[in-house]
């Protein structure tokens, strides 16, 4: 892929040629290998950071004229901090291929003449020529290593997650990189959890469902309605939406209970949407026998007594230690006509600890 990235983009292609040390990881942008001066004139090692917009999955753009840098306070020949580098002190997390890079600060410095750098090469080279310039006249350092990091993160997005990147949570994103979580139900609550669970880096997810897929159901769920997707499976139509999009997606036509233990070997996290309570009592059982901590949600609407009712129902199973099993609940009941709500008095789940 780092091939690929860089023989698609001509200012990525021209930086390597040049010499430096490029890397691309998790939406990021990444120049080792850069030169600078401390306070007493001392040579010193850094890294360059700047977030990379991902176009489609093979172009890249620039998201601003800023960069980040792993390094402290450069400094020029006269032993001052080299001035006209806006920004301050800052953090940046970064994936786990780029661990040896800690971000200390950022930086913003743009060009007098248009406000806005041409491309990626435009940026570095002013960039470096600004940091790396005092620490290559005085001790001849040279930024131009020809070493290339080509370990990107393994990923289970089929694009680059650069929603990540930029909203710099990647340290965040990967406390979920080794769940494995289940979804049971596809109806109008577990079709909105799937559809936003495709797009979180959790390593696998299972969704399960009996049904098939009726005209009413597009009613209550996301994405477009391909006429072809009537009459078929949920799970078919929902694998068919998504596949294009992650890795690590099994979807299957099947109706859970207690005797499904085999489905859930691995599960770390689960999500049942499923309307009967009834079924539910067996899938509790089977999430609390194997240790799965779940949340059970739904939500319902009918107007039997004349004004329209809603129901919304969630349900956090925990599943601590030592062996006890605890429940927060979350009701809400709002008659549309009234703006009251009353309490956790539904029939419709009854939920023991």
């Amino acid at each position: 892929m780092f091939h690929q990235l860089v023989n698609h983009n001509a200012d990525l292609l021209r930086l390597v040629e040049r010499g430096y040390a490029v890397a691309i990881d998790n939406g990021h942008l990444i120049i080792r290998d850069i030169p600078y001066l401390d306070a007493q004139k001392q040579l010193h090692w850094a890294a360059i950071v700047t977030k990379l917009e991902f176009v489609d999955k093979l172009t890249v753009g620039q998201v601003d004229h800023q960069i980040w840098f792993a390094g402290s306070v450069p400094h020029g020949l006269d032993g001052n901090p080299i001035p006209n580098l806006a920004g301050g002190p800052t953090t940046l997390p970064l994936g786990e291929a780029s661990r040896d890079v800690v971000v200390q600060r950022s930086f913003s410095n743009k060009p007098k003449a248009t406000g806005a750098f041409t491309d990626f090469f435009e940026k570095i080279e002013s960039y470096v020529a600004i940091i790396s310039g005092p620490a290559m006249s005085l001790h001849g350092a040279n930024p131009y290593t020809f070493r290339t990091v080509e370990n990107m993160s393994d990923s289970v997005f089929k694009f680059h997650d650069t929603l990540t990147s930029r909203a710099e949570i990647t340290d965040l994103s990967a406390k979920f990189a080794n769940d494995v979580v289940a979804v049971i139900g596809l109806g109008g609550t577990g079709a909105y959890v799937l559809d936003f669970l495709v797009k979180t880096p959790v390593r696998e997810i299972r969704a399960f469902d009996p049904d098939v897929f009726h005209v009413h159901n597009a009613f209550r769920s996301p994405g477009r309605l391909d006429e072809s997707e009537l009459g078929k499976p949920k799970t078919e139509v929902y694998g068919g939406r998504y596949d294009n999009f992650r890795h690590r997606l099994k979807v299957e036509r099947k109706f859970i209970d207690s005797s499904s233990g085999a489905d859930f070997e691995g599960v770390t996290f689960a999500f049942v949407c499923v309307d009967k309570g009834s079924a539910r009592a067996g899938i509790f059982d089977l999430l609390i026998s194997r240790g799965i901590p779940f949340i059970d949600v739904g939500m319902g609407l009918d107007r039997k007594r004349g004004p329209i009712n809603g129901m919304l129902r969630a349900t956090y199973y925990s599943l601590p230690s030592m062996g006890k099993k605890c429940a927060t609940r979350a009701w809400l009941r709002c008659p549309i006509s009234r703006t009251t709500f009353t309490g956790p008095t539904s029939k419709s789940a009854r939920l023991t600890p």
